[in-house]
């Protein structure tokens, strides 16, 4: 495991919310979360496991069990509100998103490299996981209360939706709080090396 080095970046937590675990992917919003080793108590993406699902269906079969890395959805204001501009969108209300946590600060968000940890200030830490790619389900939830954008969303959101993550260390995050970014000290990959 290589050393992970602290940047220069930290994000403000200016959004935060909980899918409920027996409906759909639209986020409650709340002022605080405490976070446990399993993710958030009560929330559609919580557990240690997970059945898998089509992004990983060149590796496993449907509903197979494997180690939750998404137990939290992380999203940008600032990609969020660019994904709201190309929409034709004033703003983009990220309950549609099925966000825990919108956070502004960290440019190129979304391209934050795995395995990266945001650290809260009282030392919970989410370990950053892949580029959680845009799929239809936001769009279904824009389209019930605005009419004609829903289909819009998932060209809008490529390479914006956010990142999903895990919980490395429990801890409580609350609207304000700071994130302090640390990232992995290795060079890229590169398979002509």
């Amino acid at each position: 495991m290589p050393v992970l080095r602290e940047t220069e970046f930290s994000a403000e937590v200016t959004w935060m919310g909980i899918v409920p675990a027996d409906g759909g992917i639209q986020a409650d919003m709340r002022d605080d979360l405490e976070f446990g080793f399993h993710g958030l108590t009560g929330e559609r993406h919580a557990g240690a496991q997970r059945p898998s699902c089509v992004r990983v269906k060149n590796l496993y079969a449907p509903g197979t069990e494997i180690r939750n890395t998404r137990q939290v959805t992380i999203l940008s204001e600032e990609e969020l509100t660019q994904i709201a501009a190309d929409m034709g969108l004033g703003q983009l209300d990220p309950r549609y998103l099925g966000a825990t946590l919108v956070v502004r600060g960290i440019p190129d968000f979304t391209h934050v490299p795995p395995s990266s940890r945001l650290q809260g200030p009282d030392g919970v830490t989410l370990t950053t996981d892949i580029e959680n790619r845009p799929c239809v389900l936001p769009g279904r939830e824009i389209e019930k209360d605005h009419a004609g954008f829903g289909p819009k969303f998932k060209a809008a959101a490529r390479g914006r939706r956010g990142i999903t993550a895990w919980v490395e260390r429990p801890g409580r995050l609350k609207l304000g709080d700071t994130l302090r970014l640390f990232v992995p000290d290795q060079r890229a990959w590169s398979a002509g090396s």
